[in-house]
């Protein structure tokens, strides 16, 4: 198995995207935390883990609270005695039009989006250093570059991530600790779950990919475990878009 004893967090994991990234880390032999501000959800995934052999813990923790970020790291190193994988995948899309947007909603988006990977980031570095190295990875998104009607604020987050992607591995590559990042496209989770299933937008949307289909959370779980494993020592600083061909339009 090609993650076979090592030690990951993935942030936003008790659904969709960073659920589908942790089963199938666990698949392929790793012991995994499910960070998520949803800790009942969290729990319920990591039991559906543990029931299918795999090695599994829920931590209930807000990330936008700089404060658990310690505790978490703490949480992997004294429940599996280290940290090789950090997965910061957990992220919030308010929709509003630039016109009504608050100081409010950008503070919530940047938090979460944006300030929390960067310091989460840097607590587990801090440990991947203890044990010779280790991955960060990010979940950015098509629209850190292509920009989307009324999710600037989310936009403009995952554009940030996508600098700090590059910023972070520039300076953690001495360390052995390779950072990279995965930017879905069109992916049917809980956040757009209801925008989705509009058939006339679904079907706008969808004509806009070449491949013809909206993609599926588990879509995203082979570039994850790639990155996290050996066959990636190499790779760093850099984004694998995970879109169907949508940017190529």
């Amino acid at each position: 198995m090609r993650l076979q004893d090592k030690v990951a967090i993935v942030t936003g994991a008790a659904r969709g995207i960073g659920k589908a990234i942790a089963q199938g880390f666990a698949r392929e032999g790793a012991r995994v935390i499910v960070a998520d501000i949803l800790g009942e959800q969290a729990e319920q995934t990591a039991a559906e883990m543990r029931a299918a052999g795999g090695a599994a813990i829920a931590a209930a923790v807000d990330l936008a609270d700089l404060a658990i970020h310690e505790s978490l790291v703490n949480t992997a190193c004294e429940q599996f005695g280290r940290l090789d994988i950090l997965v910061n995948n957990a992220a919030i899309e308010p929709r509003a039009a630039f016109l009504n947007a608050t100081p409010e909603e950008w503070e919530q988006t940047l938090n979460v989006n944006l300030r929390a990977p960067y310091f989460l980031s840097q607590r587990a570095a801090h440990a991947m250093l203890r044990t010779g190295g280790g991955r960060v990875i990010n979940l950015a998104s098509t629209h850190e570059i292509r920009p989307l009607r009324n999710i600037s604020m989310y936009s403009i987050s995952k554009g940030g991530l996508m600098m700090l992607t590059k910023s972070l591995a520039l300076e953690l590559a001495e360390h052995r600790i390779n950072v990279n990042a995965i930017a879905p496209g069109a992916i049917l989770t809980e956040l757009n779950r209801a925008v989705l299933e509009d058939d006339a937008y679904r079907d706008k949307a969808t004509a806009k990919i070449p491949q013809g289909r909206i993609g599926a959370t588990s879509d995203l779980i082979g570039a994850a475990i790639f990155l996290a494993s050996d066959e990636a020592d190499y790779v760093t600083g850099t984004t694998i878009y995970v879109d169907g061909g949508l940017l190529l339009q």
